[in-house]
């Protein structure tokens, strides 16, 4: 094993100052006395550009998804550049639903009208009612009306008490009478002006009897044909009140509907719309009065008198379905909860005498006709998670019009007999927030997708380390520090969130977008500074947010710990081990991840050839690290068996893994393994190894460098540090490394080491002290080097392969 301080160890080591790329505060402070934007659009040029482009086209689809991960600031730019937009747009039209009073009472008529006239049309109408109330009552109870209705009853009483006179005379003259009965009218001979009794009529001559009989049924004639005509009478009678109801309405409100219809003269539609409600309301004056008399046991116990005339009169009021009166530009609607109704709309039902009724009245407007003629906000994941919901939102955009449908009717059910309001035309911009995942399956399984959504805003994950961007993200971080109404951000705080926004993004040349964590983190330092009285956040503030944030993730990584310290989990941390590898891996529980070693081994044995993964064999090993095992057969047979197989069989495992494995990360560690294996040259177990290799033996880059360093730093920091101890990582990955500080304080005392490698024989050389040897002319390697040893050793496998064989086929002839 080479000393920590050996030539060889040092060529690889990584100076302290590549661990960590600091922040310059003095650079910050000029931004932080200007009044910042808050996180608007940092970072996201390319998402901003898209935006823009999607409001600025009126083309068919061209409504816009802003895909990207939580919090990095989708909703923030989104409504930054939606109000600007909206604010040089003016008001949209309103909405209003009427009664169809020509065609079908079923299909409530949508009117559009100017911003703000169709509050002022509901407004006229209520009055309208509130005067029709007491007006059409009052006209009824005039004494003009009264006359001229008591002349029209007259008219027909005389007219019926006349022709019933003149047929009783006529019967008179011919020996008959006509006696009135409850229960109609009988006919009677005479005599001397008095009735012929029956027993009297009997005794009468045949020939006397037959002359009544025969008067009789001639009256009997008349008399019918006068009572037919009765109804006829009754009819015309029915319509003279009629006439004279529709004369005194009509004379009642001619004035009021006159001064409505010049008000409204400039919209068309509401100027027809008054005429039909003042020809309905003459149709319907006896209804009307009716129903201002109706008898008190038909109104219900809980009705008054007033809200049964109101009732009546239901039929002319306006449902104000959409208002922008006092808006000044085109709306912007977030619907946080888009349910089916709370898109379209929905029909609302009363419960009146144990029944569900409804009118044009109670329809209720959706977020799409709120944001008719401006722009609706709308979180996809939620909408794709509402029955029905995202079907009929895609079916509303391709036909550009809302249609109120329940549940039921979308879904094909037969539902009850109900309203079908008239489709209001529908011209709105879509804006769906959504992660990358969501839009990429939207694009692949919905065909009407790529249609309606022509345009991608692609929210980065992260943006490069300018001195700009520092300088941008440090002014929006004191804005929202100066919105917090806490102590202001100083610049040693600033700098050092921009620090750790280099590290969220695991790149000291980038700044990762997670607005919402680091405003998170601004809160919980303003606690701290608030708790002990400062003025200004500073980095000690920053520190403590972040360190007990650390805590409050840190239950499981320090029962990890404990359990190797116990020995429960074996983790090696001195001294040397044939075929055993400290690899690292790396896991996320909610916000935080936290890394730690796990160990590699491998065994060997005389076979073909075959690199077993056990990991796999048992089904806990996901398809990259299988691949990652497989690369090592082919970097095997690429460096050792050109010439001819390879003679041993070989077992891999991940010791004391409960859980699946995947990722190629710990390949270079296993590749280590399993050379040690073969060359029966040991390992340091004081050096932990990240990192995959591919089949020429090239280290390539891994993903959480910093917390795999860190949880191997954790565990023997835990143990006590010996000064040897440390991780070698690909070289690739120098520019990820924003290590923490008491690890760097580790580093710069000799206590603890970071390698960088970007080989399999510069790592084999650090783990085992060996030179890794080259291969010369004659196709041997270097005398005494660790590929010399796996050659050697192979090459004896393959002897002792062949020695066997030979004696099984001599056997075989014997």
């Amino acid at each position: 094993m080479a000393d920590a301080d050996s030539p060889t160890d040092s060529a690889y080591r990584v100076p302290v100052d590549e661990l960590y790329r600091p922040c310059d505060p003095t650079g910050l402070a000029d931004a932080l006395r200007i009044a910042g934007a808050r996180l608007l659009g940092v970072g996201h040029e390319r998402a901003r550009e898209a935006i823009a482009l999607g409001l600025s086209m009126s083309q068919p689809g061209c409504n816009i998804f802003a895909l990207g991960p939580p919090g990095v600031g989708k909703q923030s730019l989104v409504t930054s550049v939606l109000d600007a937009e909206a604010s040089r747009r003016p008001p949209p039209s309103d909405w209003v639903y009427v009664q169809d009073f020509a065609d079908d009472v079923r299909r409530p008529r949508a009117i559009c009208l100017p911003a703000g006239r169709g509050a002022q049309l509901r407004r006229d109408m209520e009055a309208l009612i509130e005067e029709l109330i007491s007006a059409i009552p009052a006209v009824f109870e005039s004494e003009d009306y009264r006359a001229r209705r008591q002349m029209i009853e007259d008219k027909f009483k005389n007219l019926q008490e006349d022709t019933l006179a003149a047929v009783e005379k006529e019967a008179r003259s011919r020996g008959v009478a006509i006696i009135r009965l409850p229960m109609g009218m009988a006919l009677a001979p005479i005599a001397n002006g008095e009735v012929i009794a029956p027993d009297d009529f009997n005794r009468l001559p045949e020939a006397e009897q037959a002359r009544f009989r025969t008067e009789m049924s001639a009256v009997q004639e008349k008399l019918q044909a006068t009572l037919r005509k009765v109804p006829q009478w009754e009819s015309e009678h029915r319509q003279a009140v009629r006439d004279i109801n529709r004369e005194v309405v009509r004379f009642a409100i001619s004035h009021m509907m006159t001064e409505l219809r010049d008000r409204y003269a400039d919209i068309k539609p509401i100027a027809e719309h008054l005429a039909k409600v003042e020809a309905d309301l003459v149709d319907n004056a006896e209804r009307l009065l009716s129903a201002d008399q109706g008898p008190p046991e038909l109104m219900g116990e809980a009705a008054s008198a007033q809200s049964t005339k109101r009732a009546a009169f239901r039929r002319y009021q306006v449902n104000l379905l959409v208002d922008h009166s006092g808006a000044a530009s085109a709306p912007v609607v977030w619907e946080d909860h888009p349910t089916l109704a709370n898109l379209i709309g929905r029909i609302e039902y009363r419960s009146q005498f144990g029944s569900l009724t409804t009118d044009f009245t109670l329809i209720k407007p959706g977020a799409l006709h709120r944001a008719n003629g401006g722009y609706l906000v709308l979180d996809a994941r939620r909408v794709l998670t509402q029955p029905m919901a995202w079907e009929e939102l895609t079916r509303t955009l391709r036909a550009k019009q809302i249609r109120i449908q329940s549940i039921a009717e979308v879904s094909g059910f037969l539902p009850p007999i109900s309203l079908e309001p008239e489709p209001v035309p529908l011209d709105v911009k879509i804006v769906l927030l959504g992660d990358r995942r969501l839009y990429y399956l939207l694009a692949a399984l919905d065909p009407d997708f790529p249609e309606l959504f022509k345009i991608a805003a692609d929210f980065d994950d992260s943006m490069p380390r300018t001195p700009e961007a520092e300088r941008a993200l440090a002014s929006a971080l004191g804005s929202i520090a100066a919105e917090g109404k806490g102590p202001r951000l100083g610049a040693g705080a600033a700098a050092r969130l921009v620090e750790h926004a280099a590290r969220m993004a695991e790149n000291s040349e980038r700044l990762a977008c997670a607005f919402e964590t680091l405003s998170d983190i601004v809160y919980e330092a303003a606690t701290y500074a608030g708790q002990s009285g400062a003025d200004a956040l500073d980095a000690a503030h920053v520190e403590a947010a972040l360190g007990a944030r650390q805590r409050r993730a840190g239950r499981v990584p320090e029962r990890i710990r404990e359990e190797m310290l116990r020995r429960s989990l074996l983790i090696d941390v001195a001294g040397t081990r044939i075929g055993q590898m400290n690899g690292l891996t790396v896991a996320q529980l909610g916000t935080e991840a936290f890394g730690w070693p796990t160990r590699i081994t491998a065994r060997i044995r005389l076979g073909g050839g075959k690199v077993l993964d056990i990991e796999r064999e048992v089904e806990m090993g996901g398809p990259i690290h299988s691949k990652g095992v497989m690369i090592l057969s082919g970097f095997l047979g690429g460096r050792f068996a050109s010439d001819g197989p390879l003679a041993l069989n070989a077992s891999l495992v991940f010791e004391q893994s409960y859980g699946g494995v995947e990722g190629d990360s710990a390949s270079m560690a296993e590749l280590l393994a399993l050379l040690s294996a073969i060359a029966e040259v040991p390992l340091r177990q004081d050096i932990a190894m990240t990192g995959s290799v591919n089949q020429h033996g090239d280290m390539q880059p891994i993903g959480g460098v910093n917390e795999k360093i860190e949880g191997f730093f954790d565990l023997c920091q835990a143990a006590g540090l010996s000064g040897t101890q440390g991780v070698i990582i690909p070289k690739a990955n120098l520019r990820n490394l924003m290590l923490r500080a008491d690890a760097r304080a580790a580093v710069s005392d000799g206590r603890f080491h970071i390698y960088a490698a970007s080989t399999a024989d510069e790592a084999a050389a650090l783990m085992t002290g060996l030179p890794a040897g080259a291969r010369g002319a004659d196709g041997a390697w270097t005398e005494g080097s660790l590929n010399s040893r796996v050659a050697a050793r192979l090459a004896a496998l393959a002897e002792r392969a062949r020695k066997l064989s030979h004696g099984s086929r001599q056997d075989n002839v014997s």
